[in-house]
């Protein structure tokens, strides 16, 4: 889950701390227990009593690479002990008193976080007694955020290409990220994956595809997707795979309109599996590949995917069925099977996709990875920006599926072959299609508003909420 550093605060009068040393002691231990029980690993130092141990423990839990570090008030406790070991503490601060009636750790906590405040150094607070699974809960969402934030500064994002089709929102600038991420961008042509893929392992592309013959239902017609086409787009998928290593991405966004999709074939195959935690060589990591090489859509997705460790939807927002006040989420390219039943069995996801002939817009053809999202609670975001400032625009929703005519009704009003999600968003029409700053929108399974939150509070980026 996340590495948390906990540093217990006391009093700096030797007759005082010796006489709530235990108290300390005991509270701490709890929480402790507590935050390992919820699968964190929790790094500790002795309790802060003078000046030397402040800035001591705090240089030594941070040595441990925690990704949020804990101030512990279960006692009054010298404000500046907290000041010195915040001067030591490179990384988030969370403050954390008990709310025991007999120990003054709220007074302890409100007079350090007072100071803090004084010299802007940014914290949060949470109060709470460490049997209260809520506020377990509320830690580590402020441990989830921290660690999702840090993983994006030092890494590098692939963009294959660049603006597809005059898409001015998939396109960020560079020093901007690498200003508020800390990202740095590679910039890789197109012709990387052409090249290489007529290089790839046939007798690995061959395997793949008669796995994917296998488990998915596969449409050939003979003319835009043949056994020969469906192997291009898996060798397309090997090279990136191999430009992925020697370049040492982290995450990756491919242009693919209108040179490859003209020309080549579509790399929806090779987004779709990049995507997801398994391939025909068995379960793998993950990696955050957009389609159309949006930035700010890779971003979102590449802060999200870390926060929920799920694969993460992508998709086009394509109509309104004002009638049911649902979105039919549909693009050809980015969602990962994963999304057809979330099933950790990749036979169970892979039983409801159908690969299909491409549709007109792409003439060098290719398949299409057909399925419906399962349904289900879904957090759904996009960093967009207004006046070139970021915002994170959020909102909670649900995956619907119906009856099978119904949902092939529905899919057939827009794109039967592309991948669909039928979704309800905690948003009316008119406002989001007032406010929303892009065509694409991304998604996760669950509620994890308040983990995006509280990243968005540690990056600095405002955020900007739907809700009816």
């Amino acid at each position: 889950m996340a590495r948390i550093g906990v540093i217990s605060f006391s009093d700096g009068r030797d007759y005082v701390h010796a006489g709530i040393a235990e108290f300390i002691r005991t509270t701490e231990d709890r929480l402790v227990a507590a935050l390992t029980a919820a699968g964190h690993e929790v790094v500790c130092g002795p309790a802060v009593s003078d000046n030397a141990l402040a800035g001591s423990v705090a240089r030594s839990v941070a040595a441990a690479g925690v990704d949020l570090t804990v101030f512990h008030y279960a006692v009054w406790a010298f404000p500046h002990f907290t000041m010195l070991a915040a001067g030591a503490t490179p990384g988030p601060l969370l403050l954390l008193s008990n709310i025991d009636p007999v120990q003054p750790g709220m007074v302890g906590m409100l007079a350090a976080g007072g100071a803090l405040d004084q010299i802007g150094r940014d914290h949060a607070r949470l109060w709470g007694d460490p049997g209260d699974a809520a506020l377990i809960a509320a830690v580590g969402q402020r441990a989830r955020a921290a660690s999702a934030v840090a993983a994006l500064r030092g890494s590098t994002f692939g963009r294959f290409g660049g603006r597809p089709m005059g898409m001015n929102t998939a396109v960020a600038n560079t020093d901007q990220w690498q200003r508020l991420f800390g990202i740095d961008v590679e910039e890789i042509d197109q012709w990387e994956i052409v090249r290489r893929a007529e290089l790839a392992d046939a007798a690995e592309a061959k395997h793949a595809r008669e796995w994917l013959e296998r488990h998915a239902t596969v449409h050939y017609d003979g003319h835009k997707l043949t056994p020969e086409l469906l192997e291009r787009q898996i060798r397309s998928y090997l090279a990136v795979r191999e430009l992925i290593e020697q370049w040492r991405l982290d995450f990756s966004g491919i242009k693919g309109q209108p040179e490859l999709t003209q020309y080549f074939a579509t790399m929806d195959v090779t987004e779709a599996f990049l995507n997801d935690p398994y391939d025909w060589n068995g379960p793998k990591p993950t990696h955050v590949c957009a389609t159309e090489a949006d930035m700010d859509g890779a971003l979102t997705m590449q802060l999200l995917k870390q926060i929920a460790d799920t694969p993460v939807l992508f998709a086009d927002v394509r109509h309104y069925h004002a009638d049911r006040d649902i979105w039919d989420l549909c693009n050809s390219g980015q969602h990962a099977t994963w999304y057809a039943a979330r099933s950790d069995d990749p036979a169970e996801n892979l039983a409801r996709v159908h690969l299909y002939p491409e549709v007109f817009f792409f003439p060098a053809g290719g398949a299409s990875v057909h399925h419906l999202a399962a349904p289900g609670e879904m957090t759904l975001a996009r960093f967009t920006r207004t006046d070139g400032a970021y915002r994170m625009q959020l909102m909670l929703g649900a995956f619907e599926n119906y009856d099978r005519s119904t949902n092939e009704a529905l899919m057939r009003q827009s794109t039967w072959e592309w991948p669909h999600a039928f979704a309800r968003l905690d948003a009316t029409a008119s406002d989001f299609l007032s406010r929303f700053g892009a065509n694409h929108i991304h998604a996760v399974p669950g509620d994890q508003r308040e983990t995006v939150r509280a990243a968005c509070e540690l990056l600095g980026v405002a955020l900007d909420e739907f809700s009816r």
